[in-house]
């Protein structure tokens, strides 16, 4: 079984209505995973990969995301990291019947987003990520 998962979605913007308590639980989840987050000066945004977070100026968003995790035991530090940060338990950490070797768990944050890590098994991967780098239009 081949399994694709590329570039279908560029990032995701959510809207949050406490900016440093989504800060706080990202943070802590993404610390799990082995990433970091970057804060821009202001008070509006932060960003991690393609995930970008504001101050909602509407209702805040209600979405179901998944981060990719590089084994089991980054899916439980995912999971204890995100309760500890404000989230919480939508699902513990376990086999899901999704397809063989799926491990997932699931946190709602702190706006109620469905946020999961998954790792889907020992696989061999065509690339761990993708650099993008915009060409220059040509100068008359």
């Amino acid at each position: 079984m081949i399994i694709h998962r590329g570039r279908l979605l560029d990032h995701l913007h959510l809207s949050v209505a406490d900016l440093n308590a989504s800060q706080r639980f990202y943070k802590a989840v993404i610390a799990a995973l082995g990433k970091s987050i970057t804060v821009v000066e202001g008070p509006h945004f932060f960003f991690a990969d393609e995930l970008w977070v504001e101050t909602a100026s509407g209702q805040p968003t209600h979405v179901h995301f998944a981060f990719q995790a590089d084994n089991e035991e980054i899916v439980r530090r995912f999971h204890a990291a995100g309760i500890a940060a404000g989230g919480h338990d939508n699902g513990p950490p376990g086999p899901r019947n999704y397809h063989p070797g799926y491990f997932a768990a699931y946190l709602l944050d702190p706006d109620g987003n469905n946020v999961e890590a998954v790792f889907h098994g020992p696989a061999r991967r065509s690339a761990d990520s993708i650099t993008f780098e915009p060409e220059t239009p040509a100068q008359d």
